[in-house]
């Protein structure tokens, strides 16, 4: 019997093992039994018997085991049991596999006379149970679904189920795989099954949702199979349409810009496939849609361009079939009015969609009438130009620019002309807008990519050399910006359009985003690195006579257009001509030892030159330093540079004495190893020795930065020691007398306040602050010893010692630093508290010795003295809290020395530094979460923050009252620290007991001010309704002022003072009136009309109490101050009742 009859026989219930073993001899490669090539052998009768055949097996196996009995994936992972699978669902599986191979071969090769009823009853039944199959049997449930779509692609009858439930499955696969590209292209060609689901049906309605879902994928749209599937489902439904639609525009914000292309793709290959109500659908739903929504929606809108994008596509598909009369026909009920309109910001939109897609015009008009529509919409161009807002004339800008890129060679020359002189000669001038000057630059580039331009553009551009010294940086960028454009693309000379000397002076002075771009313009003129490396330095050369500080400018910068390799060669080049112009000066001892040959520039330098050689020096530590991590990380080319340089370094600093030529040869020295100099070591200490007090910081920088780089620091801040050490004075011998006067050692060799200026440099620069925390602690505490020891000084002067002014102010300054030492050596050592307990020392040093002369009863000298000290350790105190070096214990302690300088006779006069503190301490109390163990000492601490903060305020009033002129200074001075302070409650959500007791101070202090000023009022015509807060009185008026300042703190205040009107605490019409005046500023803004309508509601109840008083003489004050109120309050609700436009 053949193989043939042997598998038609096989396919029978009683025979299941011999068809499975057929089947398993199908899947191996290796057996030469092939059903692809059985079944088209067998004569039509046997291929139909065999699918009645296998219809019954089919049904034999699903009756004796139905799908009911199927153990499924749910059961199979149940718990950790096991769950053992019987014999007859295995073999279910089998079969069920079995025939479906068979049918998805029989697929193939039906015939077109096939009766293939029988084969369709088996897609049919694996179609009912394919949902059913357990998870474990995926790839039988994916085999199923390869059937049915072979089926719908072979047309055959009964498709249209078989093809939904495979459409369906690719559907839910798309949406749900992270990568499903194959998935994909199956779907692609199940697409037209769902032209055959009724939208409305309830198959429709159940695929609306993944399919909508498609869109919210990148894979699906940037994929050429996603773009088809999803293009085609423009053809379903017109309703789908407008779901599409909106689906898009709510996701294009989530978009990235490189999507919204795809989105317009897709837009467009849908629109070019619609046909008759679907094309209508889309045009009105979709492309008008966004055609309005781009004029419409604001610029800053996160759609806005992603809008603009998709049309753009659109513009650009202009040389298409029918796009010109699209546009034309769905632009002309909405652009023309929009061009129009009176919002600048839809005019501008308008026009920038106007001339991206001009001409608009309809192919099918005669030429007459197209001529007459494009010469319309050219004057509608200069007509765009002239537009008073100078958002549109930048849009008309960037629009006629890109037209005239566009269609040179379509527009009239006189046209052209006349545009472009507009541009240059009028819009480039434009003296009202830096966006629209700075617009015609940017958008020059555009016009010089069309080469036809250049001609007439070579002639038009020099108009435009002064914008190179526009006022506005932007501008000076889009000019050199357009300056390089013309150098590319070879449009004129650039510097006949801006001159050489005029390119050089603005580099010289402007900021790096002009001059870089400038050093690029002019980098292959002085920098042709195709040429000869002498040729290099001979540019150089020439750009350093010609213009100095552009030269360090250039050389600044020239590392981002060249390689580093070139740089290092430069700077021997010019290592080279160096040598070169002190052999010919005659140096016979470098000559001897130097053989280098002289060049041209032989006639041009000389050593007598010394601003040239100061030049080339400085270009070369330029350079260096441009190119110094690079070096770094090559050290070959290190070591051979270095080696170079340190050759010639002595020779130089012997030959070039100048103070010009120093500073650059000292910070040379400082890239070199310190060991390749030892020499210059001892000089540049003995520099920093010799160097007076006073001096100018460029006179001791260089010194101080090289000794940090050689790694010599310490030599340094061994020289500040012995400086400060030597010059503390010390008392005669035996001398105990009450004279008080002072001696001191070694004045005239030491030089205490040079000394504190290397320290300040040191510390004030990242670079030599982190060279100084190197060093071991025990170098540095020397340093610490002696600052603090200058305390004494400041004690001795202010107990009347004859200290002169010159020698306290370096106590004072030593005792600042002595903080700022502080503050960083206790960030270094973290671990151990010494360098804040020194900080607690000095502040209660300053408690006993220093405030008991912040009192009237101290001579003029001492208040001072004492005020600038306390004042320097509140300052101190305050750096300690910002940099979070401070702990609790500390801060406290801060709390305790503040308590006490304001309980001092002239403690006011340090309440701005007080504020300050008191905001560190606040930002620190309110910025952490506590510990559960710290939760009790943090709510001490911010009652006693808040109790000293409500001090301030009161002192600040009773100084206003005593002395009303010296009070307004101190509310002047403490303004700002007030602000400050304030602003520390926007951050504040748990801790509402700081902001009560803050607030409450604040809105005590305002009404009792006010009241206090209305008491006093004599007569009725003093009763006035303030139209600002500078009508208030002095303290009233700087609260209000820093309150105002900030909507959140506003907000507050206004809580605040609604809590105080709810709690009775205002028991006069005089308080009232307070109020309702200080409502009154407040209405000034818009921000709070909910809060004000609230509390003006509850103040009208409260001083209806009062109506009384309106019984009395009508020249009573009292009267008259509540039918002030009353009309003030009703000003305020009336305001809170108009509607906000």
């Amino acid at each position: 019997m053949s193989k043939r009859k042997q598998f038609l026989e096989s396919v029978h219930h009683e025979h299941v093992q011999d068809f499975l073993n057929f089947i398993r001899l199908h899947k191996d490669g290796a057996d030469p039994f092939d059903l692809a090539e059985v079944l088209p052998e067998l004569q039509r009768s046997q291929r139909q018997e065999l699918w009645e055949r296998q219809l019954k097996l089919l049904q034999h196996s699903l009756t004796a085991h139905p799908p009911e009995r199927w153990i499924t994936g749910a059961e199979e992972d149940a718990g950790d049991m096991e769950v053992e699978i019987s014999e007859e669902q295995i073999q279910t599986m089998a079969v069920i596999e079995g025939v479906t191979i068979v049918s998805t071969v029989s697929v193939d090769i039906l015939q077109e006379n096939d009766n293939y009823t029988s084969l369709l009853e088996c897609a049919q039944t694996l179609n009912c149970i394919e949902s059913a199959l357990p998870l474990s049997h995926t790839p039988l449930q994916q085999a199923i679904h390869w059937l049915f779509e072979c089926w719908w692609r072979r047309d055959l009858k009964g498709k249209e189920d078989l093809g939904w439930t495979a459409f369906l499955v690719c559907l839910e696969n798309t949406v749900t795989l992270e990568k499903p590209v194959s998935e994909l292209r199956r779907l692609c060609t199940l697409r037209e099954v769902l032209l055959s689901v009724d939208f409305a049906s309830e198959r429709g309605q159940q695929v609306i949702d993944p399919l909508l879902q498609c869109f919210f994928r990148p894979s699906h749209i940037k994929q050429e199979e996603g773009k088809r599937f999803l293009a085609f489902l423009f053809s379903w439904n017109d309703n789908f349409i407008r779901m599409i639609h909106e689906t898009i525009k709510n996701q294009l914000q989530f978009f990235p810009k490189t999507l919204s292309v795809h989105v317009a793709e897709i837009y467009f290959r849908a629109w070019r496939k619609a046909s008759g109500s679907f094309l209508e659908e889309i045009e009105s739903t979709c492309i008008q849609d966004l055609m309005q929504h781009a004029m419409l929606l604001h610029r800053n809108s996160p759609v806005h361009s992603k809008v603009r994008q998709i049309l753009t596509y659109f513009h650009k598909q202009k040389f298409r079939e029918g796009v010109d009369e699209m546009l034309h026909r769905l632009y002309k009920p909405i652009l023309w009015k929009a061009l129009k309109a009176t919002n600048a910001e839809v005019r501008a939109s308008a026009t920038l969609l106007f001339t991206e897609a001009f001409p608009i015009h309809d192919p099918s008009m005669s030429s007459e009438m197209v001529d007459q529509a494009v010469q319309k919409q050219l004057d509608l161009l200069f007509a765009l130009l002239d537009d008073p807002q100078p958002l549109v004339r930048s849009s008309a800008v960037l629009g006629v620019c890109s037209v005239l890129a566009r269609c040179w060679e379509v527009i009239p020359s006189t046209v052209i002309t006349d545009l472009l002189e507009k541009l240059i000669l009028q819009l480039a001038n434009d003296t009202s807008s830096p966006d629209v000057r700075c617009s015609v630059f940017m958008c020059m580039s555009i016009i010089l990519d069309n080469s036809l331009s250049h001609p007439l553009m070579e002639k038009l551009l020099p108009a435009l050399k002064s914008s190179l010294h526009d006022s506005s940086e932007k501008v000076r960028v889009a000019f050199v910006g357009m300056l390089l454009k013309i150098k590319a693309v070879r449009a004129a000379k650039f510097w006949k359009v801006c001159s050489l000397e005029h390119l050089l002076a603005r580099l010289e002075i402007d900021s790096p985003p002009v001059s870089k771009r400038i050093v690029n313009l002019l980098f292959n003129s002085f920098f042709p690195v195709n040429q000869p490396e002498t040729v290099w330095c001979e540019r150089c050369v020439t750009l350093i006579q010609t213009n100095p500080g552009a030269a360090r400018k250039f050389y600044q910068h020239a590392y981002l257009y060249t390689a580093p390799a070139n740089i290092v060669k430069l700077m021997l080049v010019i290592r080279k001509c160096l040598n070169v112009c002190i052999q010919n000066a005659g140096d016979d001892e470098l000559a001897s030892s130097n053989k280098e040959n002289s060049t041209m520039l032989e006639d041009v330098l000389s050593v007598q030159d010394t601003a040239s050689m100061a030049s080339l020096l400085e270009i070369l530590v330029i350079l260096w330093k441009s190119v110094q991590k690079s070096l770094m990380a090559n050290q070959e080319a290190f070591k051979y540079t270095t080696s170079k340089f340190a050759s010639v370094l002595p020779q130089y600093l012997k030959i070039f004495q100048e103070e010009r030529c120093k500073a650059p040869l000292i910070l040379l020295a400082s890239l070199l190893p310190a060991s390749s100099v030892p020499a210059l070591r001892s000089k540049v200490m003995s520099h920093l020795r010799s160097l007076k007090a006073g001096t100018a910081v460029t006179a001791y920088s260089q010194s101080v930065e090289c000794l940090c780089s050689w790694g010599q620091i310490s030599h340094i801040v061994e020289l500040i020691e012995n400086w400060l050490v030597e010059a503390i004075p010390v008392r005669v011998q035996g001398d105990e007398d009450t004279s008080g006067k002072v001696h001191f050692d070694g004045l005239e060799e030491s030089k205490p306040d040079l000394g504190l200026e290397y320290l300040d440099y040191v510390l004030l620069h990242p670079k030599t602050r982190d060279c100084l925390f190197t060093l071991p602690l025990d170098q540095i505490r020397p340093l610490h010893k002696a600052l603090d020891k200058w305390k004494s000084l400041l004690f001795s002067s202010l107990s009347g010692a004859e200290v002169s002014v010159a020698v306290t102010e370096t106590a004072l300054r030593a005792f600042i630093f002595h903080g700022r030492l502080c503050i960083h050596l206790q960030h270094k050592y973290p671990e151990e508290r010494e360098f804040l307990k020194s900080l607690e020392h000095s502040v209660s040093w300053v408690e006993e010795r220093v405030l008991p002369f912040l009192a009237s009863s101290s001579s003029e000298q001492q208040l001072s003295l004492s005020r600038k000290t306390v004042e320097s350790c509140l300052t101190v105190c305050k750096d300690v809290l910002r940099v979070s070096v401070g702990d609790g214990d500390f801060r406290d302690h801060l709390l305790q020395h503040v308590a006490s300088v304001l309980q001092t006779e002239k403690g006011y006069m340090c309440i701005p530094p007080v504020l300050a503190l008191l905001t560190e301490v606040a930002q620190g109390c309110l910025s952490h979460k506590p510990e559960e163990d710290q939760e009790d000492q943090l709510s001490l601490t911010i009652r006693i923050l808040t109790n000293i903060f409500q001090k301030v305020v009161e002192i600040i009033a009773h100084r206003l009252r005593k002395d009303k002129e010296e009070g307004q200074e101190l509310c002047c001075s403490s303004e700002e620290a007030l602000y400050d302070f304030l602003l520390v409650t926007k951050f504040t959500t748990e801790r509402s007991e700081f902001i009560t007791g803050v607030f409450s101070s604040l809105c005590a202090a305002v009404i009792i001010d006010i009241s206090r000023t209305l008491q006093k009022i004599s007569h009725v015509e003093e009763v006035l309704t303030p139209e600002s807060v500078n009508d208030l009185p002095p303290l009233s008026n700087t609260i209000l002022k820093v309150i105002l300042r900030s909507p959140a703190v506003t907000r507050f205040f206004l809580s605040e003072m609604s809590s105080s009107i709810e709690s009775e605490a205002i028991d006069s019409i005089t308080q009232w009136a307070a109020v309702t005046h200080i409502l009154t500023i407040i209405k000034q803004s818009d921000a709070f009309i909910v809060e004000l309508k609230e509390i003006a509601l509850s103040v009208r109840r409260q001083i209806q109490n009062y109506y009384n008083i309106t019984a009395e003489n009508s020249d009573n004050i009292q009267r008259t101050l509540y039918e002030s109120t009353v009309r003030m309050l009703n000003d305020i609700l009336n305001q809170c009742q108009q509607p906000n436009i």
